[in-house]
């Protein structure tokens, strides 16, 4: 999932609330919208074809005389888009795909029609709860988690068996064996690489940071953000993390091209871990995994046998509050939701959806690791604000200077007070 900068406002809140349900509404199908023309935009590279072609006719043959049109959209500059036609009737779409770190720009100001009685049907407890998190503004859900990208750990199993290295089953035991593996290079590689971390990307990285009980920052009850990079839990964090880039990395930093790349060094034998999204398994040799060289787990936690906590990027699914067919666009989402489209999601898309209980369509030898991982995920702090510490590169600068030897206590402090005039701005 791309992210881009929330630098205009809405309208307003109160030109929202005008045009259909606001933010203290509850959806309630908003009168009698007998027939109409949805319009559902989805994002580019996002729902597979499948998926749009069986909604688009099961919407028709359920709604006699409507219909259902679908839009793709452009990742960058989707948030200035979608500022300029949600407060208009007359423009805005029905239904919209927003990246999940996306949402709060319009969660924040009632840009959405409230879901919490559609919840049940929608899928309930068995909705991705960091994506529910995501949707939801002052304990109201406005946007639902609709699919996940999932971060596993691919491992070379033959460096290890020749360096006698035992799998890891803790994020402790994880940073010791990269390590490990590093220094021993078992078979004289060069530019060889114990694991693959690289400060330019983040999203891997705060798994490390998450999984340790650590955030970037933290609300208080009374609305305003404090920098959690200081705490005990975050210097561990960051502690473990410059350690693998001192000691067991040799591409810590490496561009955000270089990064897009891993796949092949994992391929040639440079890479002994190498943490990436789950669709990485189609990018690596066949004969790797006909030979048994490759393993797979999910992060590991803090003890063996618990899942670590990772970034899932993805997207959540909205009905716009000034879409003047609110009852239609609550059919739409029941079918979004419904077995057969979340299973393609899975099955033909390649995402975690944000059903898990039709996870099981996801294929392949990742499926049941990428599915841990998403259901142990954490996002970044959920306001609108973060767009802008996101867009001035403030995770990557972190992540840079704790590459380049910096005091950890010293980056956390700094950090801490740049996100609290940033969030709280």
């Amino acid at each position: 999932m791309k992210k881009t900068l929330p630098l205009l406002a809405l309208a307003s809140a109160s030109a929202l609330a005008l045009t259909a349900c606001g933010s203290g509404d509850t959806a309630d199908g908003g009168g009698d919208d007998a027939t109409a023309d949805l319009t559902v935009w989805f994002m580019e590279s996002s729902i597979p074809d499948t998926a749009v072609e069986w909604l688009q006719t099961e919407f028709a043959a359920q709604n006699e005389g409507s219909t259902l049109s679908v839009e793709i959209q452009t990742w960058p500059g989707i948030v200035e888009k979608l500022q300029t036609a949600l407060p208009s009737a007359s423009e805005t779409p029905d239904l919209v795909e927003v990246g999940n770190t996306q949402a709060s720009t319009f969660t924040s100001v009632g840009a959405f029609t409230p879901l919490d009685d559609l919840l049940g049907d929608l899928g309930g407890d068995s909705l991705v709860a960091s994506g529910i998190e995501a949707g939801s503004w002052d304990d109201v859900v406005y946007a639902t988690p609709l699919y996940q990208g999932a971060r596993v750990i691919f491992y070379r199993t033959d460096l290890l068996e020749a360096a006698g290295i035992a799998v890891p089953t803790t994020i402790d035991e994880l940073a010791d064996a990269a390590i490990a593996l590093n220094e021993a290079n078992p078979e004289g590689t060069d530019d060889f690489t114990g694991m693959y971390l690289a400060a330019a990307d983040p999203h891997t990285l705060e798994g490390l940071l998450f999984t340790y009980g650590g955030d970037y920052a933290v609300q208080g009850s009374d609305g305003t953000w404090e920098g959690a990079l200081s705490t005990p839990e975050s210097q561990e964090a960051l502690t473990a993390i410059q350690r693998i880039f001192l000691e067991g990395s040799e591409y810590d930093l490496d561009s955000n091209d270089a990064v897009q790349a891993a796949p092949e060094l994992f391929n040639e034998g440079r890479i002994g871990f190498l943490s990436y999204l789950n669709y990485a398994e189609a990018r690596i040799d066949q004969s790797l995994w006909d030979e048994g060289k490759v393993g797979v787990m999910a992060l590991p936690g803090l003890e063996a046998g618990e899942p670590g906590v990772t970034f899932a990027g993805g997207s959540n699914m909205a009905i716009s509050a000034a879409s003047p067919n609110q009852g239609l666009a609550q059919e739409a989402m029941s079918l979004i939701y419904s077995e057969e489209f979340q299973s393609m999601l899975a099955s033909d898309g390649g995402w975690v959806p944000g059903n898990l209980d039709y996870a099981g369509a996801l294929e392949g030898v990742t499926a049941e690791f990428a599915t841990t991982a998403v259901e142990a995920s954490k996002l970044t702090p959920n306001t609108p604000a973060w767009g802008v510490a996101d867009s001035a590169q403030v995770p990557a600068s972190i992540f840079t200077r704790i590459a380049n030897g910096e005091d950890v206590q010293t980056v956390g402090a700094d950090v801490d007070a740049q996100l609290e005039d940033m969030l709280n701005d």
